[in-house]
């Protein structure tokens, strides 16, 4: 079986899905080959878009070989501005690329502006023109080449993000067409979702050939084996180190937990599509940790949890891992403790991802986010007196919000600027199985039979071109707010956010 990552993703680390389920399935005698073919066609884009006249482009081109090796080199992380301009030079050539085949590329996202990833319409049309895709001239050569190589009877493609989903059913077009005998199965975050969603009749029939929903290793054995029942096993990133990522050094991706322990914030698709929540041991965690690095030897750990349990973060302080990491925290009272953060600190911890959502002790409470603005305050100043950077989440226009409400946000995060090192600013989509949508006048926008969120109208007038003038002219143009902004890496955010920190 060939295991396929699509493109196009970002850049700079493997997929841990290709990784535990090659796994999975070697580990229970199955024949699995992985591929990384993202990461393949960014490259491909690189050495083959012909040069640009304008002076911009004409440096990107002419740079686009240093900026590679800086951007894998511990040195492009010590000078930021030294940094942005390799990151813009290089996302400058994908521009380019994307722009002479009709569509918005860049470093982190594939928009067509005729083709949408929400209308089945839309993906059975790439699946029909093939041809048409701009990494088809790369694809259609690779694919055959491997089927040649491994003479597989399935192909699997891990289809997490909208920004894959075109690429996906170009992809299964040309093996319609090319290949017809082998058997085509989908799975991942994307196609998880989309099964949930009350609206999803399965457009795809006679497309597809099996989809895997959730957790893919046991359904996956299941199609490929047969076999019920297989026997756990450690990722296995073997076919994947030498794969060339944007990092300097390789990012380790590891899941010690599926789901949310909290389970309970009304905006989240984790409570919406009632996702269960899945935790590894101890020891499990701390075998398989120990094996992968020492086969990957990693510059850099990403715990790819919802939210990176109390339990784990005090088993990382007890048997550190050796190696820095970073990784999605709630906000808790573990982290108020200084002790704590500061031993958090020394286990390798370079940086936790928090979701504070908002400033508004009354938007947090409609939200059901289970924390206070004491707490939170109480958090940003233990993570910055032991060192840990923090990468703060804040969301605007949900239902409880008004432009009041949005200036606590704003009075928060300036009074507590010097403990937010980066910060993410989103606007809220309303989920369209959430139960808000029985109380919420919702307006189907969103068109497509396969999106996920529906559109609402505001009960506070709250709309979201409101919501983007208070940001524009208010909240980014805060003189405290401001120099955060800057900071945040262009493109790979809070990947790359970590190695601009001592410990990593």
């Amino acid at each position: 079986m060939l295991l396929l990552q699509p493109p196009f993703v970002k850049s700079c680390e493997p997929s841990a899905a290709l990784a535990q389920l090659t796994a999975y399935l070697r580990g229970n005698g199955e024949r699995c080959f992985p591929y990384d073919l993202s990461i393949e066609c960014l490259h491909h884009l690189l050495e083959t878009t012909p040069v640009a006249n304008d002076t911009w482009s004409k440096r990107a081109f002419r740079n686009r070989k240093e900026n590679i090796t800086l951007l894998k080199s511990g040195k492009g992380y010590t000078n930021y501005s030294r940094y942005e301009r390799a990151v813009s030079d290089i996302n400058r050539i994908i521009e380019i690329a994307g722009k002479r085949h009709g569509i918005q590329l860049n470093l982190e996202n594939y928009q067509d502006s005729r083709l949408s990833p929400l209308k089945s319409e839309d993906l059975l049309y790439a699946m029909e023109h093939y041809r048409e895709n701009i990494f088809f001239p790369y694809l259609g050569k690779r694919i055959a080449s491997l089927i040649d190589k491994h003479n597989p009877t399935r192909i699997g493609l891990s289809l997490n993000f909208l920004s894959q989903a075109l690429p996906t059913f170009a992809i299964i077009g040309f093996l319609k067409s090319s290949f017809p005998e082998l058997k085509i199965i989908v799975g991942g975050g994307l196609i998880t979702s989309w099964h949930k969603s009350p609206q999803w009749t399965n457009p795809f029939k006679g497309v597809v050939d099996q989809f895997v929903v959730g957790a893919g290793e046991a359904p996956l054995l299941e199609i490929v084996s047969g076999k019920t029942d297989g026997e756990e096993q450690t990722p296995e990133h073997k076919d994947l180190l030498g794969n060339n990522y944007l990092a300097p050094g390789y990012i380790l991706p590891f899941t010690a937990s599926i789901g949310c322990y909290w389970r309970k914030c009304s905006f989240c698709p984790e409570t919406s599509e009632n996702s269960p929540y899945i935790c590894l041991s101890n020891n499990q965690v701390q075998r398989d940790l120990g094996s992968l690095i020492e086969k990957t030897r990693p510059r850099l750990i990403h715990f790819l949890d919802s939210a990176i349990s109390p339990r784990l973060m005090t088993d990382l302080i007890r048997q550190p891992p050796g190696v820095p990491w970073y990784g999605f925290a709630r906000i808790c009272e573990q982290l108020t403790d200084p002790d704590f953060t500061r031993a958090l600190k020394k286990s390798g911890c370079a940086m936790l991802k928090l979701g504070l959502e908002s400033g508004s002790s009354y938007v947090l409470e409609q939200m059901n986010k289970g924390i206070s603005l004491s707490l939170a305050s109480r958090v940003l100043r233990s993570l910055e007196q032991a060192g840990i950077a923090t990468y703060v989440y804040l969301l605007f226009g949900t239902a409880s919000e008004d432009i009041g409400e949005a200036r606590k946000t704003l009075r928060f995060a300036s009074e507590h600027a010097s403990a937010i090192t980066y910060t993410n600013l989103s606007i809220f989509n309303l989920p369209i199985c959430s139960q808000e949508t029985e109380t919420l006048e919702t307006i189907n926008r969103h068109e497509g039979d396969l999106t996920l969120y529906t559109d609402f109208i505001h009960p506070k007038g709250w709309g979201r071109k409101e919501i983007r003038k208070f940001l524009n002219n208010e909240f980014k143009r805060h003189p405290l707010i401001m120099p955060i902004l800057r900071e945040n890496p262009p493109f790979f955010s809070s990947n790359h956010a970590p190695f601009f920190h001592k410990n990593s």
